[in-house]
């Protein structure tokens, strides 16, 4: 059974930091692009980060580059989003996503990250 399981979420005060877990099981996590999306109220779901499968691929939203981190850890079947310096405009339900070739497309529940003092 495919399972991704976010945490970290939680209220940050402008400029702070958070990191942000995902947990994969269920599948062969070394050949999946992992991917962090956003959605704010009244907004459409935004792509954060994404890290590849094999070459280390990496990129970010023009939004949040220089403040977040993606990373990964193959033995712990875990993506990592560092979020530092963060803004209330990064507020957002944060998703952790896994995909193959565009057919395989695993999603998890979802994380809340509030910035706010």
């Amino acid at each position: 059974q495919v399972q991704l399981v976010e945490s970290g979420g939680g209220l940050v005060q402008p400029g702070g930091s958070l990191r942000l877990s995902c947990a994969a099981s269920g599948f062969t996590f070394s050949r999946y692009v992992m991917r962090w999306y956003r959605q704010a109220p009244g907004k459409e779901r935004e792509l954060v980060a994404r890290i590849g499968p094999t070459d280390g691929y990496i990129s970010y939203a023009d939004s949040v580059k220089g403040r977040f981190t993606i990373s990964e850890d193959n033995a712990k079947t875990t993506v990592y989003l560092q979020m530092n310096r963060l803004k209330p405009e990064d507020t957002a339900v944060y998703y952790c996503n896994a995909v193959l070739a565009s057919v395989y497309d695993y999603w998890g529940q979802g994380t809340q990250v509030t910035v706010s003092s």
